[in-house]
């Protein structure tokens, strides 16, 4: 932009640039590049690409990954770690309820045929990333705690789809405890005597999707033939690395290309 400003040029096109605030539109809604859009700010920006600088490593990124936070808050029985047959362990249900959930995520939402075109890093994932439980001693079997994690799922599934099967795993899991694997001869989820049974609560926070970037698009190939002309090589990539707001944008009607300059093996958010 400075050499623009410095030089002048005659251009063929119309260059616009636009600063942002809360680029990653969670913690202050309502005045980042969704408000542009809505207030019609940005609808002459529709007959060109829209350029979305924020990835790494000086390269084209073609696709990124959508993102549904979730947690699951498995309910047992407290009791003695002396007496672990009037318990329902917390921690070895949680273990194994998370276990089942992956591996029907997994069947359900194989590597896509489009993530070998597009070069994706990974194919959709699902995992925990954290644990908690209230506290206790070492010598009490937990009565509850909270598993939590996300999916990445790369832009050809439908994140309204994911969200309707992981409820459906914990439902049927719930219904069918019994039949989830077990840790030793007393390890068990279900207490008859006392009509207990040990029960799973998923729940979402907020989710939003990926994005594929149009490879036909003038923009994708002004970005090669650029890249390349300064780097001395294009190689486009893609991750599940998450940009929260393009998708909305190209479902508004801009062809958007994304590229950024900073370092990708710093990234840790």
């Amino acid at each position: 932009m400075k050499k623009l400003g410095e030089t002048k040029p005659e251009l063929k096109s119309t260059v616009v640039a636009v600063f942002i605030a809360s680029e990653e539109n969670s913690s202050i809604t309502g005045i980042g590049v969704d408000a542009l859009v809505k207030n019609g700010l940005l609808d002459k920006l529709k007959n060109g690409p829209l350029f979305w600088i924020d990835t790494a490593d000086k390269q084209p990124c073609i696709g990124t990954g959508g993102m549904i936070p979730w947690k699951v808050h498995v309910t047992g029985k407290l009791f003695h770690s002396g007496l672990p047959h009037k318990a329902i362990n917390a921690l070895e249900l949680g273990m194994e309820a998370v276990k089942e959930i992956q591996l029907r995520f997994y069947k359900h939402f194989p590597a896509h045929p489009k993530e070998k075109d597009y070069g994706f890093a990974t194919p959709s994932t699902m995992k925990p990333t954290q644990w908690s439980y209230p506290g206790g001693g070492i010598n009490q079997i937990p009565g509850e705690c909270t598993i939590a994690g996300d999916v990445r799922l790369t832009p050809f599934y439908n994140v309204a789809d994911v969200l309707k099967k992981l409820q459906e795993y914990v439902d049927d899991i719930n219904l069918n405890i019994e039949k989830l694997d077990s840790r030793g001869p007393v390890s068990h989820y279900v207490l008859p005597d006392e009509n207990m049974r040990g029960r799973l609560a998923i729940s979402f926070e907020e989710a939003f999707s990926g994005v594929a970037c149009n490879l036909e698009s003038r923009g994708f190939h002004v970005l090669c033939k650029a890249t390349e002309k300064v780097v001395g090589y294009v190689k486009p990539y893609s991750i599940t690395g998450s940009l929260p707001l393009i998708r909305e944008l190209q479902e508004e009607g801009f062809d958007v290309q994304t590229a950024g300059y900073g370092m990708i093996n710093m990234i840790t958010l």
